[in-house]
């Protein structure tokens, strides 16, 4: 769940180029991305906290309640501790920061949380 479409595309390229068994899938809104998670059942989530209809962190407490084995990393511009703390209430596997965390970085949370991948 990303709103920033550039963004978006940056990260798919560099997550294909790295992953290349990974399928990805992406969503605008709340409701489209519950549609996904339904038809798709994926293992993990990039959420923004703002999106384009509805909010990243109430949209990760709905997965995590209905799918507690989806891992949710937000990635976010918002780097504040309120924010932080929110998510990991919300089950949020891990939070980054888009303003400073590199795409290096991304790919290491991601082989974190499935070192076969």
């Amino acid at each position: 769940m990303e709103d920033n479409v550039p963004f978006r595309a940056l990260l798919r390229e560099s997550l294909l180029g790295r992953f290349d068994s990974l399928k990805i899938e992406e969503a605008e809104d709340e409701d489209e991305a519950l549609e996904k998670v339904k038809t798709f059942h994926p293992q993990l989530i990039f959420m923004d906290i703002r999106l384009r209809k509805g909010n990243g962190l109430n949209l990760t407490k709905t997965i995590k309640k209905e799918h507690p084995d989806i891992k949710i990393i937000v990635l976010t511009n918002y780097d504040l501790p309120e924010y932080r703390e929110a998510a990991a209430q919300t089950g949020a596997s891990d939070y980054l920061n888009k303003g400073s965390v590199s795409m290096e970085q991304i790919a290491a949370a991601v082989e974190s949380m499935f070192p076969h991948a």
